[in-house]
């Protein structure tokens, strides 16, 4: 059973990480930009010339690793473990190239009940190593499927509040996001290296009749989706972005993302699979710098 007390006190030690612009150029590959090298919005992600970083990537820096599989002591049930949504606000651009600390902590560990599983939340603050700069606050929820039932005999937080559903009317607009074919094997090389995305017989073997696109692939196409149509081309305007991952993507799929204006500084979104019509994120939110 999931030690209650131990893992809502965990706090990884400070993770360094240096990258180069030719990782912020890969990141930006492996979400699909630069398939029309004319275009010269698109240049800007993947050419070291005038190049920006997409803000999604403060997601992927300074992880601290697999330690929910490593910390044996916590009870954490980790084969049984689903990424359930994402968010990350940006309080200063992303440089293209630095060294970055990251310090991640449990905010949040909810027990469903017995049978019904676990929710996590772990926030990452990152961190520009030279001048202190705070960068990003991160936050990833986790759907421990196999550790419910915990509070009775250790007690638990309250969950968190809703994301709220995007708007029961049509979207103001929608935009088509092709993945490629080899989308999940570029993106695997900016830190996620699970075989599940680059393994068919991994695959397989966890019920998907190929390998899955990384969820956070999937949330990423929306964050560059949102800053084509919200934000001018300019990544600076994205200040926060955070919704729920509800199925996967095969790579090849096209994903179709649907964007409501909610308010002057406020985008509600969802992204659905076009070919087979099936909601792969949903109860999207970014805020937009004016």
């Amino acid at each position: 059973m999931i030690d209650y007390g131990k893992t809502k006190a965990w706090r990884s030690d400070p993770v360094r990480h240096s990258y180069a612009t030719k990782d912020t150029i890969l990141y930006a590959l492996g979400l699909g930009l630069g398939t029309d090298p004319l275009d010269a919005q698109q240049l800007r992600y993947v050419y070291e010339k005038d190049l920006v970083a997409l803000p999604t990537m403060a997601a992927v820096l300074a992880s601290p690793g697999a330690w929910m599989r490593d910390r044996k002591e916590l009870g954490i049930d980790f084969l049984k473990l689903v990424h359930g949504e994402q968010g990350v606000t940006i309080h200063s651009p992303l440089p293209v190239a630095g060294t970055v600390v990251g310090e991640s902590r449990v905010v949040r560990l909810v027990d469903k009940g017995e049978g019904k599983g676990a929710i996590l939340h772990v926030e990452k603050s990152l961190k520009d190593e030279a001048s202190g700069q705070l960068l990003a606050t991160a936050e990833q929820v986790l759907f421990l499927r196999g550790d419910g039932g915990f509070a009775a005999d250790q007690g638990g937080d309250e969950p968190a509040p809703a994301l709220p559903a995007p708007p029961d009317t049509a979207a103001d607009v929608a935009l088509e996001l092709p993945t490629r074919p080899e989308a999940a094997l570029l993106y695997r090389l900016s830190g996620d290296l699970n075989p599940l995305h680059a393994d068919p017989v991994v695959a397989a073997k966890a019920g998907f009749p190929k390998p899955i696109l990384h969820g956070l692939a999937s949330w990423g196409n929306a964050g560059r989706g949102i800053v084509q149509l919200f934000c001018g081309h300019d990544p600076a305007r994205l200040r926060s972005i955070r919704a729920r991952l509800t199925s996967p993507v095969y790579p090849g799929e096209t994903l179709v993302l649907e964007c409501w204006r909610v308010a002057a500084d406020e985008v509600a979104f969802r992204a659905r699979v076009k070919e087979r019509d099936v909601v792969v994120l949903n109860n999207g939110r970014a805020g937009i710098a004016a």
